[in-house]
């Protein structure tokens, strides 16, 4: 049993299976869902933009590539794991989809399955590979993946899963130009009073920017039902003050 997150080395309840926290968990839930809305920007970037038409030369040796290898190293295919490069002419990492195929694979592999034999016997065996019913593309895996996240949370290579994910979708925003909703919330902290909560959309927990304050939605409601009705009654009692007598 683990008593500490092997991601972001936060508490797990006493007793847990886990070795991936709910909110490591939930993170990599929204990545998931994140990465196939990226495909259409990716696509469309991958023609490089010509711009408008130059006199004279660029300085060029010969004529520039017709795609944009950044975009191609994501999109395209490859290899699930790195291969050897002791010439130091790899760039980029693995692409999308081998990257969450060998993911599949592995975790199908790694997950038991149950059958019963002719005779009633069960048997308890690993699984030949995954089976993605809608196409081992991208949206494909991403939704195989998030459905057994649950059983990844409690293997040993979990932190191995959440690392590489994290990686990934730092390449993908970094061509794209995105980054996750932040929404600031209207209640106070309530470790230091200041205005200073915010929510994240690949994030479980409501944040301080000030203290290490955090806060489930449920908790945050909560807190927001108790304080918000004295702090909206003081500020009608501030602005009544301040209007000048008829």
């Amino acid at each position: 049993m683990n008593d500490i997150c092997i991601s972001c080395f936060g508490r797990l309840p006493d007793d847990s299976p886990r070795t991936g926290c709910e909110a490591c968990e939930y993170s990599v839930h929204t990545w998931l869902r994140e990465l196939p809305r990226h495909l259409v920007l990716l696509a469309d970037m991958l023609t490089p933009d010509t711009g408008p038409a130059r006199r004279g030369g660029v300085g060029r040796a010969h004529a520039p590539l017709p795609i944009r290898l950044d975009v191609l190293d994501l999109t395209g295919p490859g290899h699930p794991v790195l291969l050897a490069d002791p010439h130091g002419d790899q760039t980029g990492g693995i692409p999308m989809t081998p990257l969450l195929y060998g993911w599949a694979r592995f975790l199908a592999a790694d997950y038991p399955s149950v059958r019963t034999d002719v005779h009633g016997t069960v048997h308890i065996e690993r699984c030949d590979g995954a089976l993605v019913r809608t196409g081992a593309d991208v949206p494909g895996l991403c939704r195989w993946l998030a459905a057994y996240l649950p059983y990844a949370a409690t293997r040993p290579w979990w932190d191995d899963l959440y690392e590489q994910l994290e990686q990934l979708l730092h390449r993908v925003r970094r061509l794209t130009h995105t980054r996750p909703v932040t929404r600031a919330k209207d209640a106070p902290c309530p470790l230091c009073s200041g205005w200073s909560l915010v929510e994240r959309d690949d994030e479980l927990h409501i944040t301080c920017t000030i203290c290490p304050a955090q806060l489930t939605p449920d908790e945050y409601d909560a807190h927001r039902a108790a304080v918000m009705p004295a702090l909206a009654s003081l500020a009608l009692r501030l602005a009544t003050a301040q209007q000048p007598a008829a």
